[in-house]
Formats: C-alpha cells, structure tokens, sequence
C-alpha cells in the first residue's frame, strides 16, 4: 500500500470511519463528533460532494432537485423536518401547525389536468372515480401485516386481482371501461415511482403495510434540500469529510497495525480504491443498498455471513428518475400543479411488452410544474423501472425530441414549442449508487432491513461492533426516506455511544 490514513492523529478514543457522506452518514458523524469520546472520526465520500441522494442543482436560474424532492411527512415525529426548521431552512406555510396534521396517508394529490394519448382531455371525475378506487385498494393491502398467509405473493397481483372484480360490475360502454383502465394504469406507474419498483408484482404484499406514514403535507425546500446537508457538513470539524475516497474492500476482524501507533492493533482496515489504507476501530458502512448488491462479493473480506449477504440480495433496489423541461412560454394553466399521462391502449391487466427503446415514455406518469422562477418554467417529470434505466442510456437530445412528440399528441397541438432544455437524473448508472431506493421485494420481509441493521462480527466474538451499518435500506418501517436514512445514522451512532459513554448516553428521538 502506497501511503497509509488514519482516522485520528493520537491515540487515546476509538477511531470511527464512516463510509459514505450522504445524510445517514453525516448524521452518525455529527452525533458522534458532539461527543468527547470520539475524537478520531473521519467521513469517507467517493464522489467530490456530500448529500449522496440528495442532490440540489442550480439550473434554470433557480434550484432543482436531482434527487430527493419532498420532505415526506413533515411534522413533529420526522427528524428531517425538525432538523431543517432548526436551521432555518423551512418558510412559514411549511412550518404551519395546520400543513403538520395534514394526512395524506402517504398519496399523492390528483392531478389538475389529464391528458390522454389521442390528444384529448380526461374527465377529472373519472380520474378522481378511478384514485378513489385504486387508493382505497392500497390502503386494503395493510391488512395482509399481521395475516398468517395472503391470497397472493405480491402488491401489484393482489390490486390487479381486486381491481379485475370490480370490472366486472362496471355498467358503462366498451370505451369508457377501457378509459377506466388506461387511468388505473397510470395509477400503477405513479405507484412504481413511489415504491422505486419496475413493477407492483415485484413488492411483496404482506410487509408492504409496514411503511409507516408520518402526518404532513409533503413540503419542498424553497433554497434546495442539499442546503440540508451542507448545514450537517458545516457543523463537523474541518476536514472530517474525505471527498473522491471511494471504498475498495472493508478488511475486518483483523488485527491491523500502523507505524504511526506502535504497539497498538486495529479488528479494522478500509482499503481504498487509490490504495491508501485507514485502520479503525469501528466502521459505519451506509452506502446505498444497489452499490452493495453490485459488489458484494468484493467489499467485504471475509466476506459477509451467508444469512446477512442473503438479506441484501433479497431486498429490492430499483430505479425512480427526473426528467426536467424548460419552457419559454407555459402551455399549462397558472394553477396547475400536477399532469397526469395517460396511454389509452394500456391496462394494468393486461401484459404489454413492446420494445425498450419504442415505448420507453410510456412509464412516464406525466409531471409535477415547478414554482416559476422569474420568468422560468419547468416541468418535472416522473419515471420508474425498466424505462426508467433505458431512458438514462439515451443522449438529452434524444429524450427532449421524444417528450415533445408525447407532449403534442396529448395536447393535441401539433405546433407546440419544444422545450428549451433538458435535465435528468441517471441514478441506476451513478456508480456509487445504482439506483434510487430500496423497497421489500417478493420473497424477503421487514426482517431482512433488520437483519441488513444488525452490526458485525454477529456472534459476539472478537473486538464488538466493528462494522455497522445505516442509510435508508436499513430502517424497517422509514425505507426509501431521507428520514429513515438519517433516523439509522443516529441508531449506528448511539449504539457506539452506549458502548464507549454509555454514562452519558445522548436522549433518542422520540418516534
């Protein structure tokens, strides 16, 4: 090895390594370097910034957000919500008492127009008809929780085997039940973007209630969600955070020495990918779940228990991406928030597979209309999946050309402007994150989060919690959140408070 890092200058206090600087990661650090016990802390980041999947950017004269958008559930339980007003980041309607009772039971609002593929209009009423409808099933799913088996293995076979019923009891024409069906279809897409799924038939149904949804109007940061982490970053003593340090291989139960520290071993050392080494007592690896199932096999040595790497093989990871339009002119009203797509011939009962690179846009669930900046205007789009990772293969030019097809046919003009530029995301190509966020697949439970939670070595031998882990995967009942994620960088954290200053054990959260 070329040169060798440390994670503190002077012994005395254990040395702690956290892997990965995105909000679980800067959350464990800034509850660890509070405290007196933790003098040697150092944050390894592989990228150049901190944030991980959140990711603001100044672009179209304002701020938009790459990656994490609303902070879900703002109010007095979510610790991202509490964090953020302490620092001052929330405006007043954000931080109402009225917008933190709001429950929303974790929907999202209806859209203010719909557009359907032959250019013409939906009626609002059926699209609200046919939420009602499809919410309602949703909602049902929760009761499978504590149920000894479920009717079927996964969320998406259970809403098409419910929905079917209802079918079948429909009265209207041919057209208007095909109509129906095209809504719920867009319906089932909005939901992969919420679950970060290619399919429903990929969530598992029994853990799916498990989610909890806190209180609150979904809320937005006026100046950008980063301004979050920047401000965790700016409270952590100078140069704790190493940036473009990505982590090759994660050597444990060891006993390691370094020149600098005679006499003195280490159960830990973290190999990184420029070959510098840092030894440790204590690592927190939060790394996103789809970087870790894509080197598993290479991150850990020895390699992780069988039941553990079973557990990260077994939770689904999959990939929800933005798609930004800029606009001169708006072609949508002043009080539209959200637009829905909807593709007539599709149906969530019907199997339809046309090629990738054909029909792509058929995922997209339409989009959300940003806050115009001055006299910018942008459209957020919304896609998961499969399309979702093909569209990140295309070149902007590409994406913008196919969108404003789609847009003139459902408008129905033929001569709309195409938009000025284009953004995105491309979070399952990102290397060091592989896609957007973990959701409880078929074939694994709330227990496999759990058992991903569960710090190293197991079985009690050898030096205590060297490696531990955190980020959104591994909380049970927040996955997918930026509160979740930062809810386990705090548990990692006080778990190494009770064993090094249990006297002075910091007061958990009350959630």
């Amino acid at each position: 090895m070329e040169s060798t890092g440390s994670v503190g200058e002077a012994p005395g206090g254990p040395r702690v390594l956290v892997v990965g600087g995105g909000i679980a990661g800067l959350g464990a650090a800034q509850r660890l370097c509070g405290h007196s016990a933790f003098p040697h802390l150092r944050v390894l980041e592989a990228t150049a910034r901190a944030g991980g999947r959140i990711r603001s950017e100044r672009r179209f004269g304002g701020v938009v957000e790459v990656g994490a958008h609303w902070i879900h559930g703002p109010s007095r339980g979510n610790p991202v919500f509490q964090l953020a007003a302490e620092y001052g980041l929330l405006g007043e309607k954000e931080l109402s008492e009225e917008n933190q009772l709001v429950e929303t039971g974790g929907h999202v609002g209806l859209p203010s127009v719909s557009y359907a593929s032959s250019g013409a209009s939906v009626s609002l009423q059926l699209v609200a008809e046919m939420a009602t409808l499809f919410y309602g099933l949703i909602d049902q799913t929760r009761e499978f929780l504590h149920a000894a088996e479920t009717p079927v293995p996964s969320v998406g076979e259970y809403l098409k085997k419910e929905i079917g019923r209802h079918v079948a009891g429909w009265t209207e024409d041919a057209e208007t039940r095909k109509l129906k069906l095209a809504v719920l279809n867009s319906f089932f897409n909005l939901e992969c973007c919420v679950s970060g799924t290619h399919s429903m038939d990929l969530v598992a149904l029994a853990p799916f209630g498990e989610y909890t949804v806190l209180p609150g109007l979904d809320c937005t940061f006026s100046k950008g969600y980063q301004g979050l982490t920047n401000c965790m970053m700016a409270a952590l003593p100078e140069d704790t955070v190493v940036f473009e340090k990505p982590v090759k291989t994660i050597h444990w139960n060891g006993s390691f020495q370094e020149a600098a520290f005679p006499g003195e071993t280490f159960p830990v050392s973290v190999e990184c990918e420029d070959g510098d080494q840092f030894l440790a007592h204590h690592v927190i690896v939060t790394v996103p779940l789809g970087f870790l199932k894509e080197h598993l096999d290479t991150f850990f040595d020895p390699p992780l228990p069988a039941e553990k790497a079973e557990a990260i093989r077994k939770i689904g990871f999959g990939t929800n991406n933005k798609i930004f339009l800029e606009f001169e002119e708006p072609f949508w009203e002043p009080d539209c928030q959200l637009i829905q797509l909807v593709w007539e011939d599709t149906s969530p009962l019907e199997d339809a597979a046309p090629e990738l690179q054909d029909a792509w846009f058929r995922k997209l669930i339409g989009f959300v209309v940003l806050p115009a900046f001055a006299s910018v205007h942008v459209l957020c789009g919304f896609i998961a999946g499969l399309e979702s990772e093909f569209m990140e293969t295309l070149s902007d030019e590409e994406v913008l050309l196919c969108l404003t097809q789609v847009l003139r046919r459902v408008t129905g003009n033929p001569r709309l402007p195409a938009p000025k530029s284009v953004l995105r995301s491309r979070w399952h190509s990102a290397p060091y994150t592989r896609g957007s966020y973990s959701y409880v697949a078929v074939g694994s439970t709330g227990g496999d989060l759990d058992l991903l939670a569960q710090p190293l070595p197991a079985d009690g031998t050898g030096a205590q919690l060297q490696i531990l882990f955190a980020g959104e995967a591994t909380h049970r009942t927040f996955y997918s959140t930026t509160h979740g994620a930062l809810l386990s960088g705090w548990r990692e954290a006080d778990r190494l408070l009770s064993l090094w200053a249990p006297q002075v054990q910091q007061p958990r959260p009350r959630l």
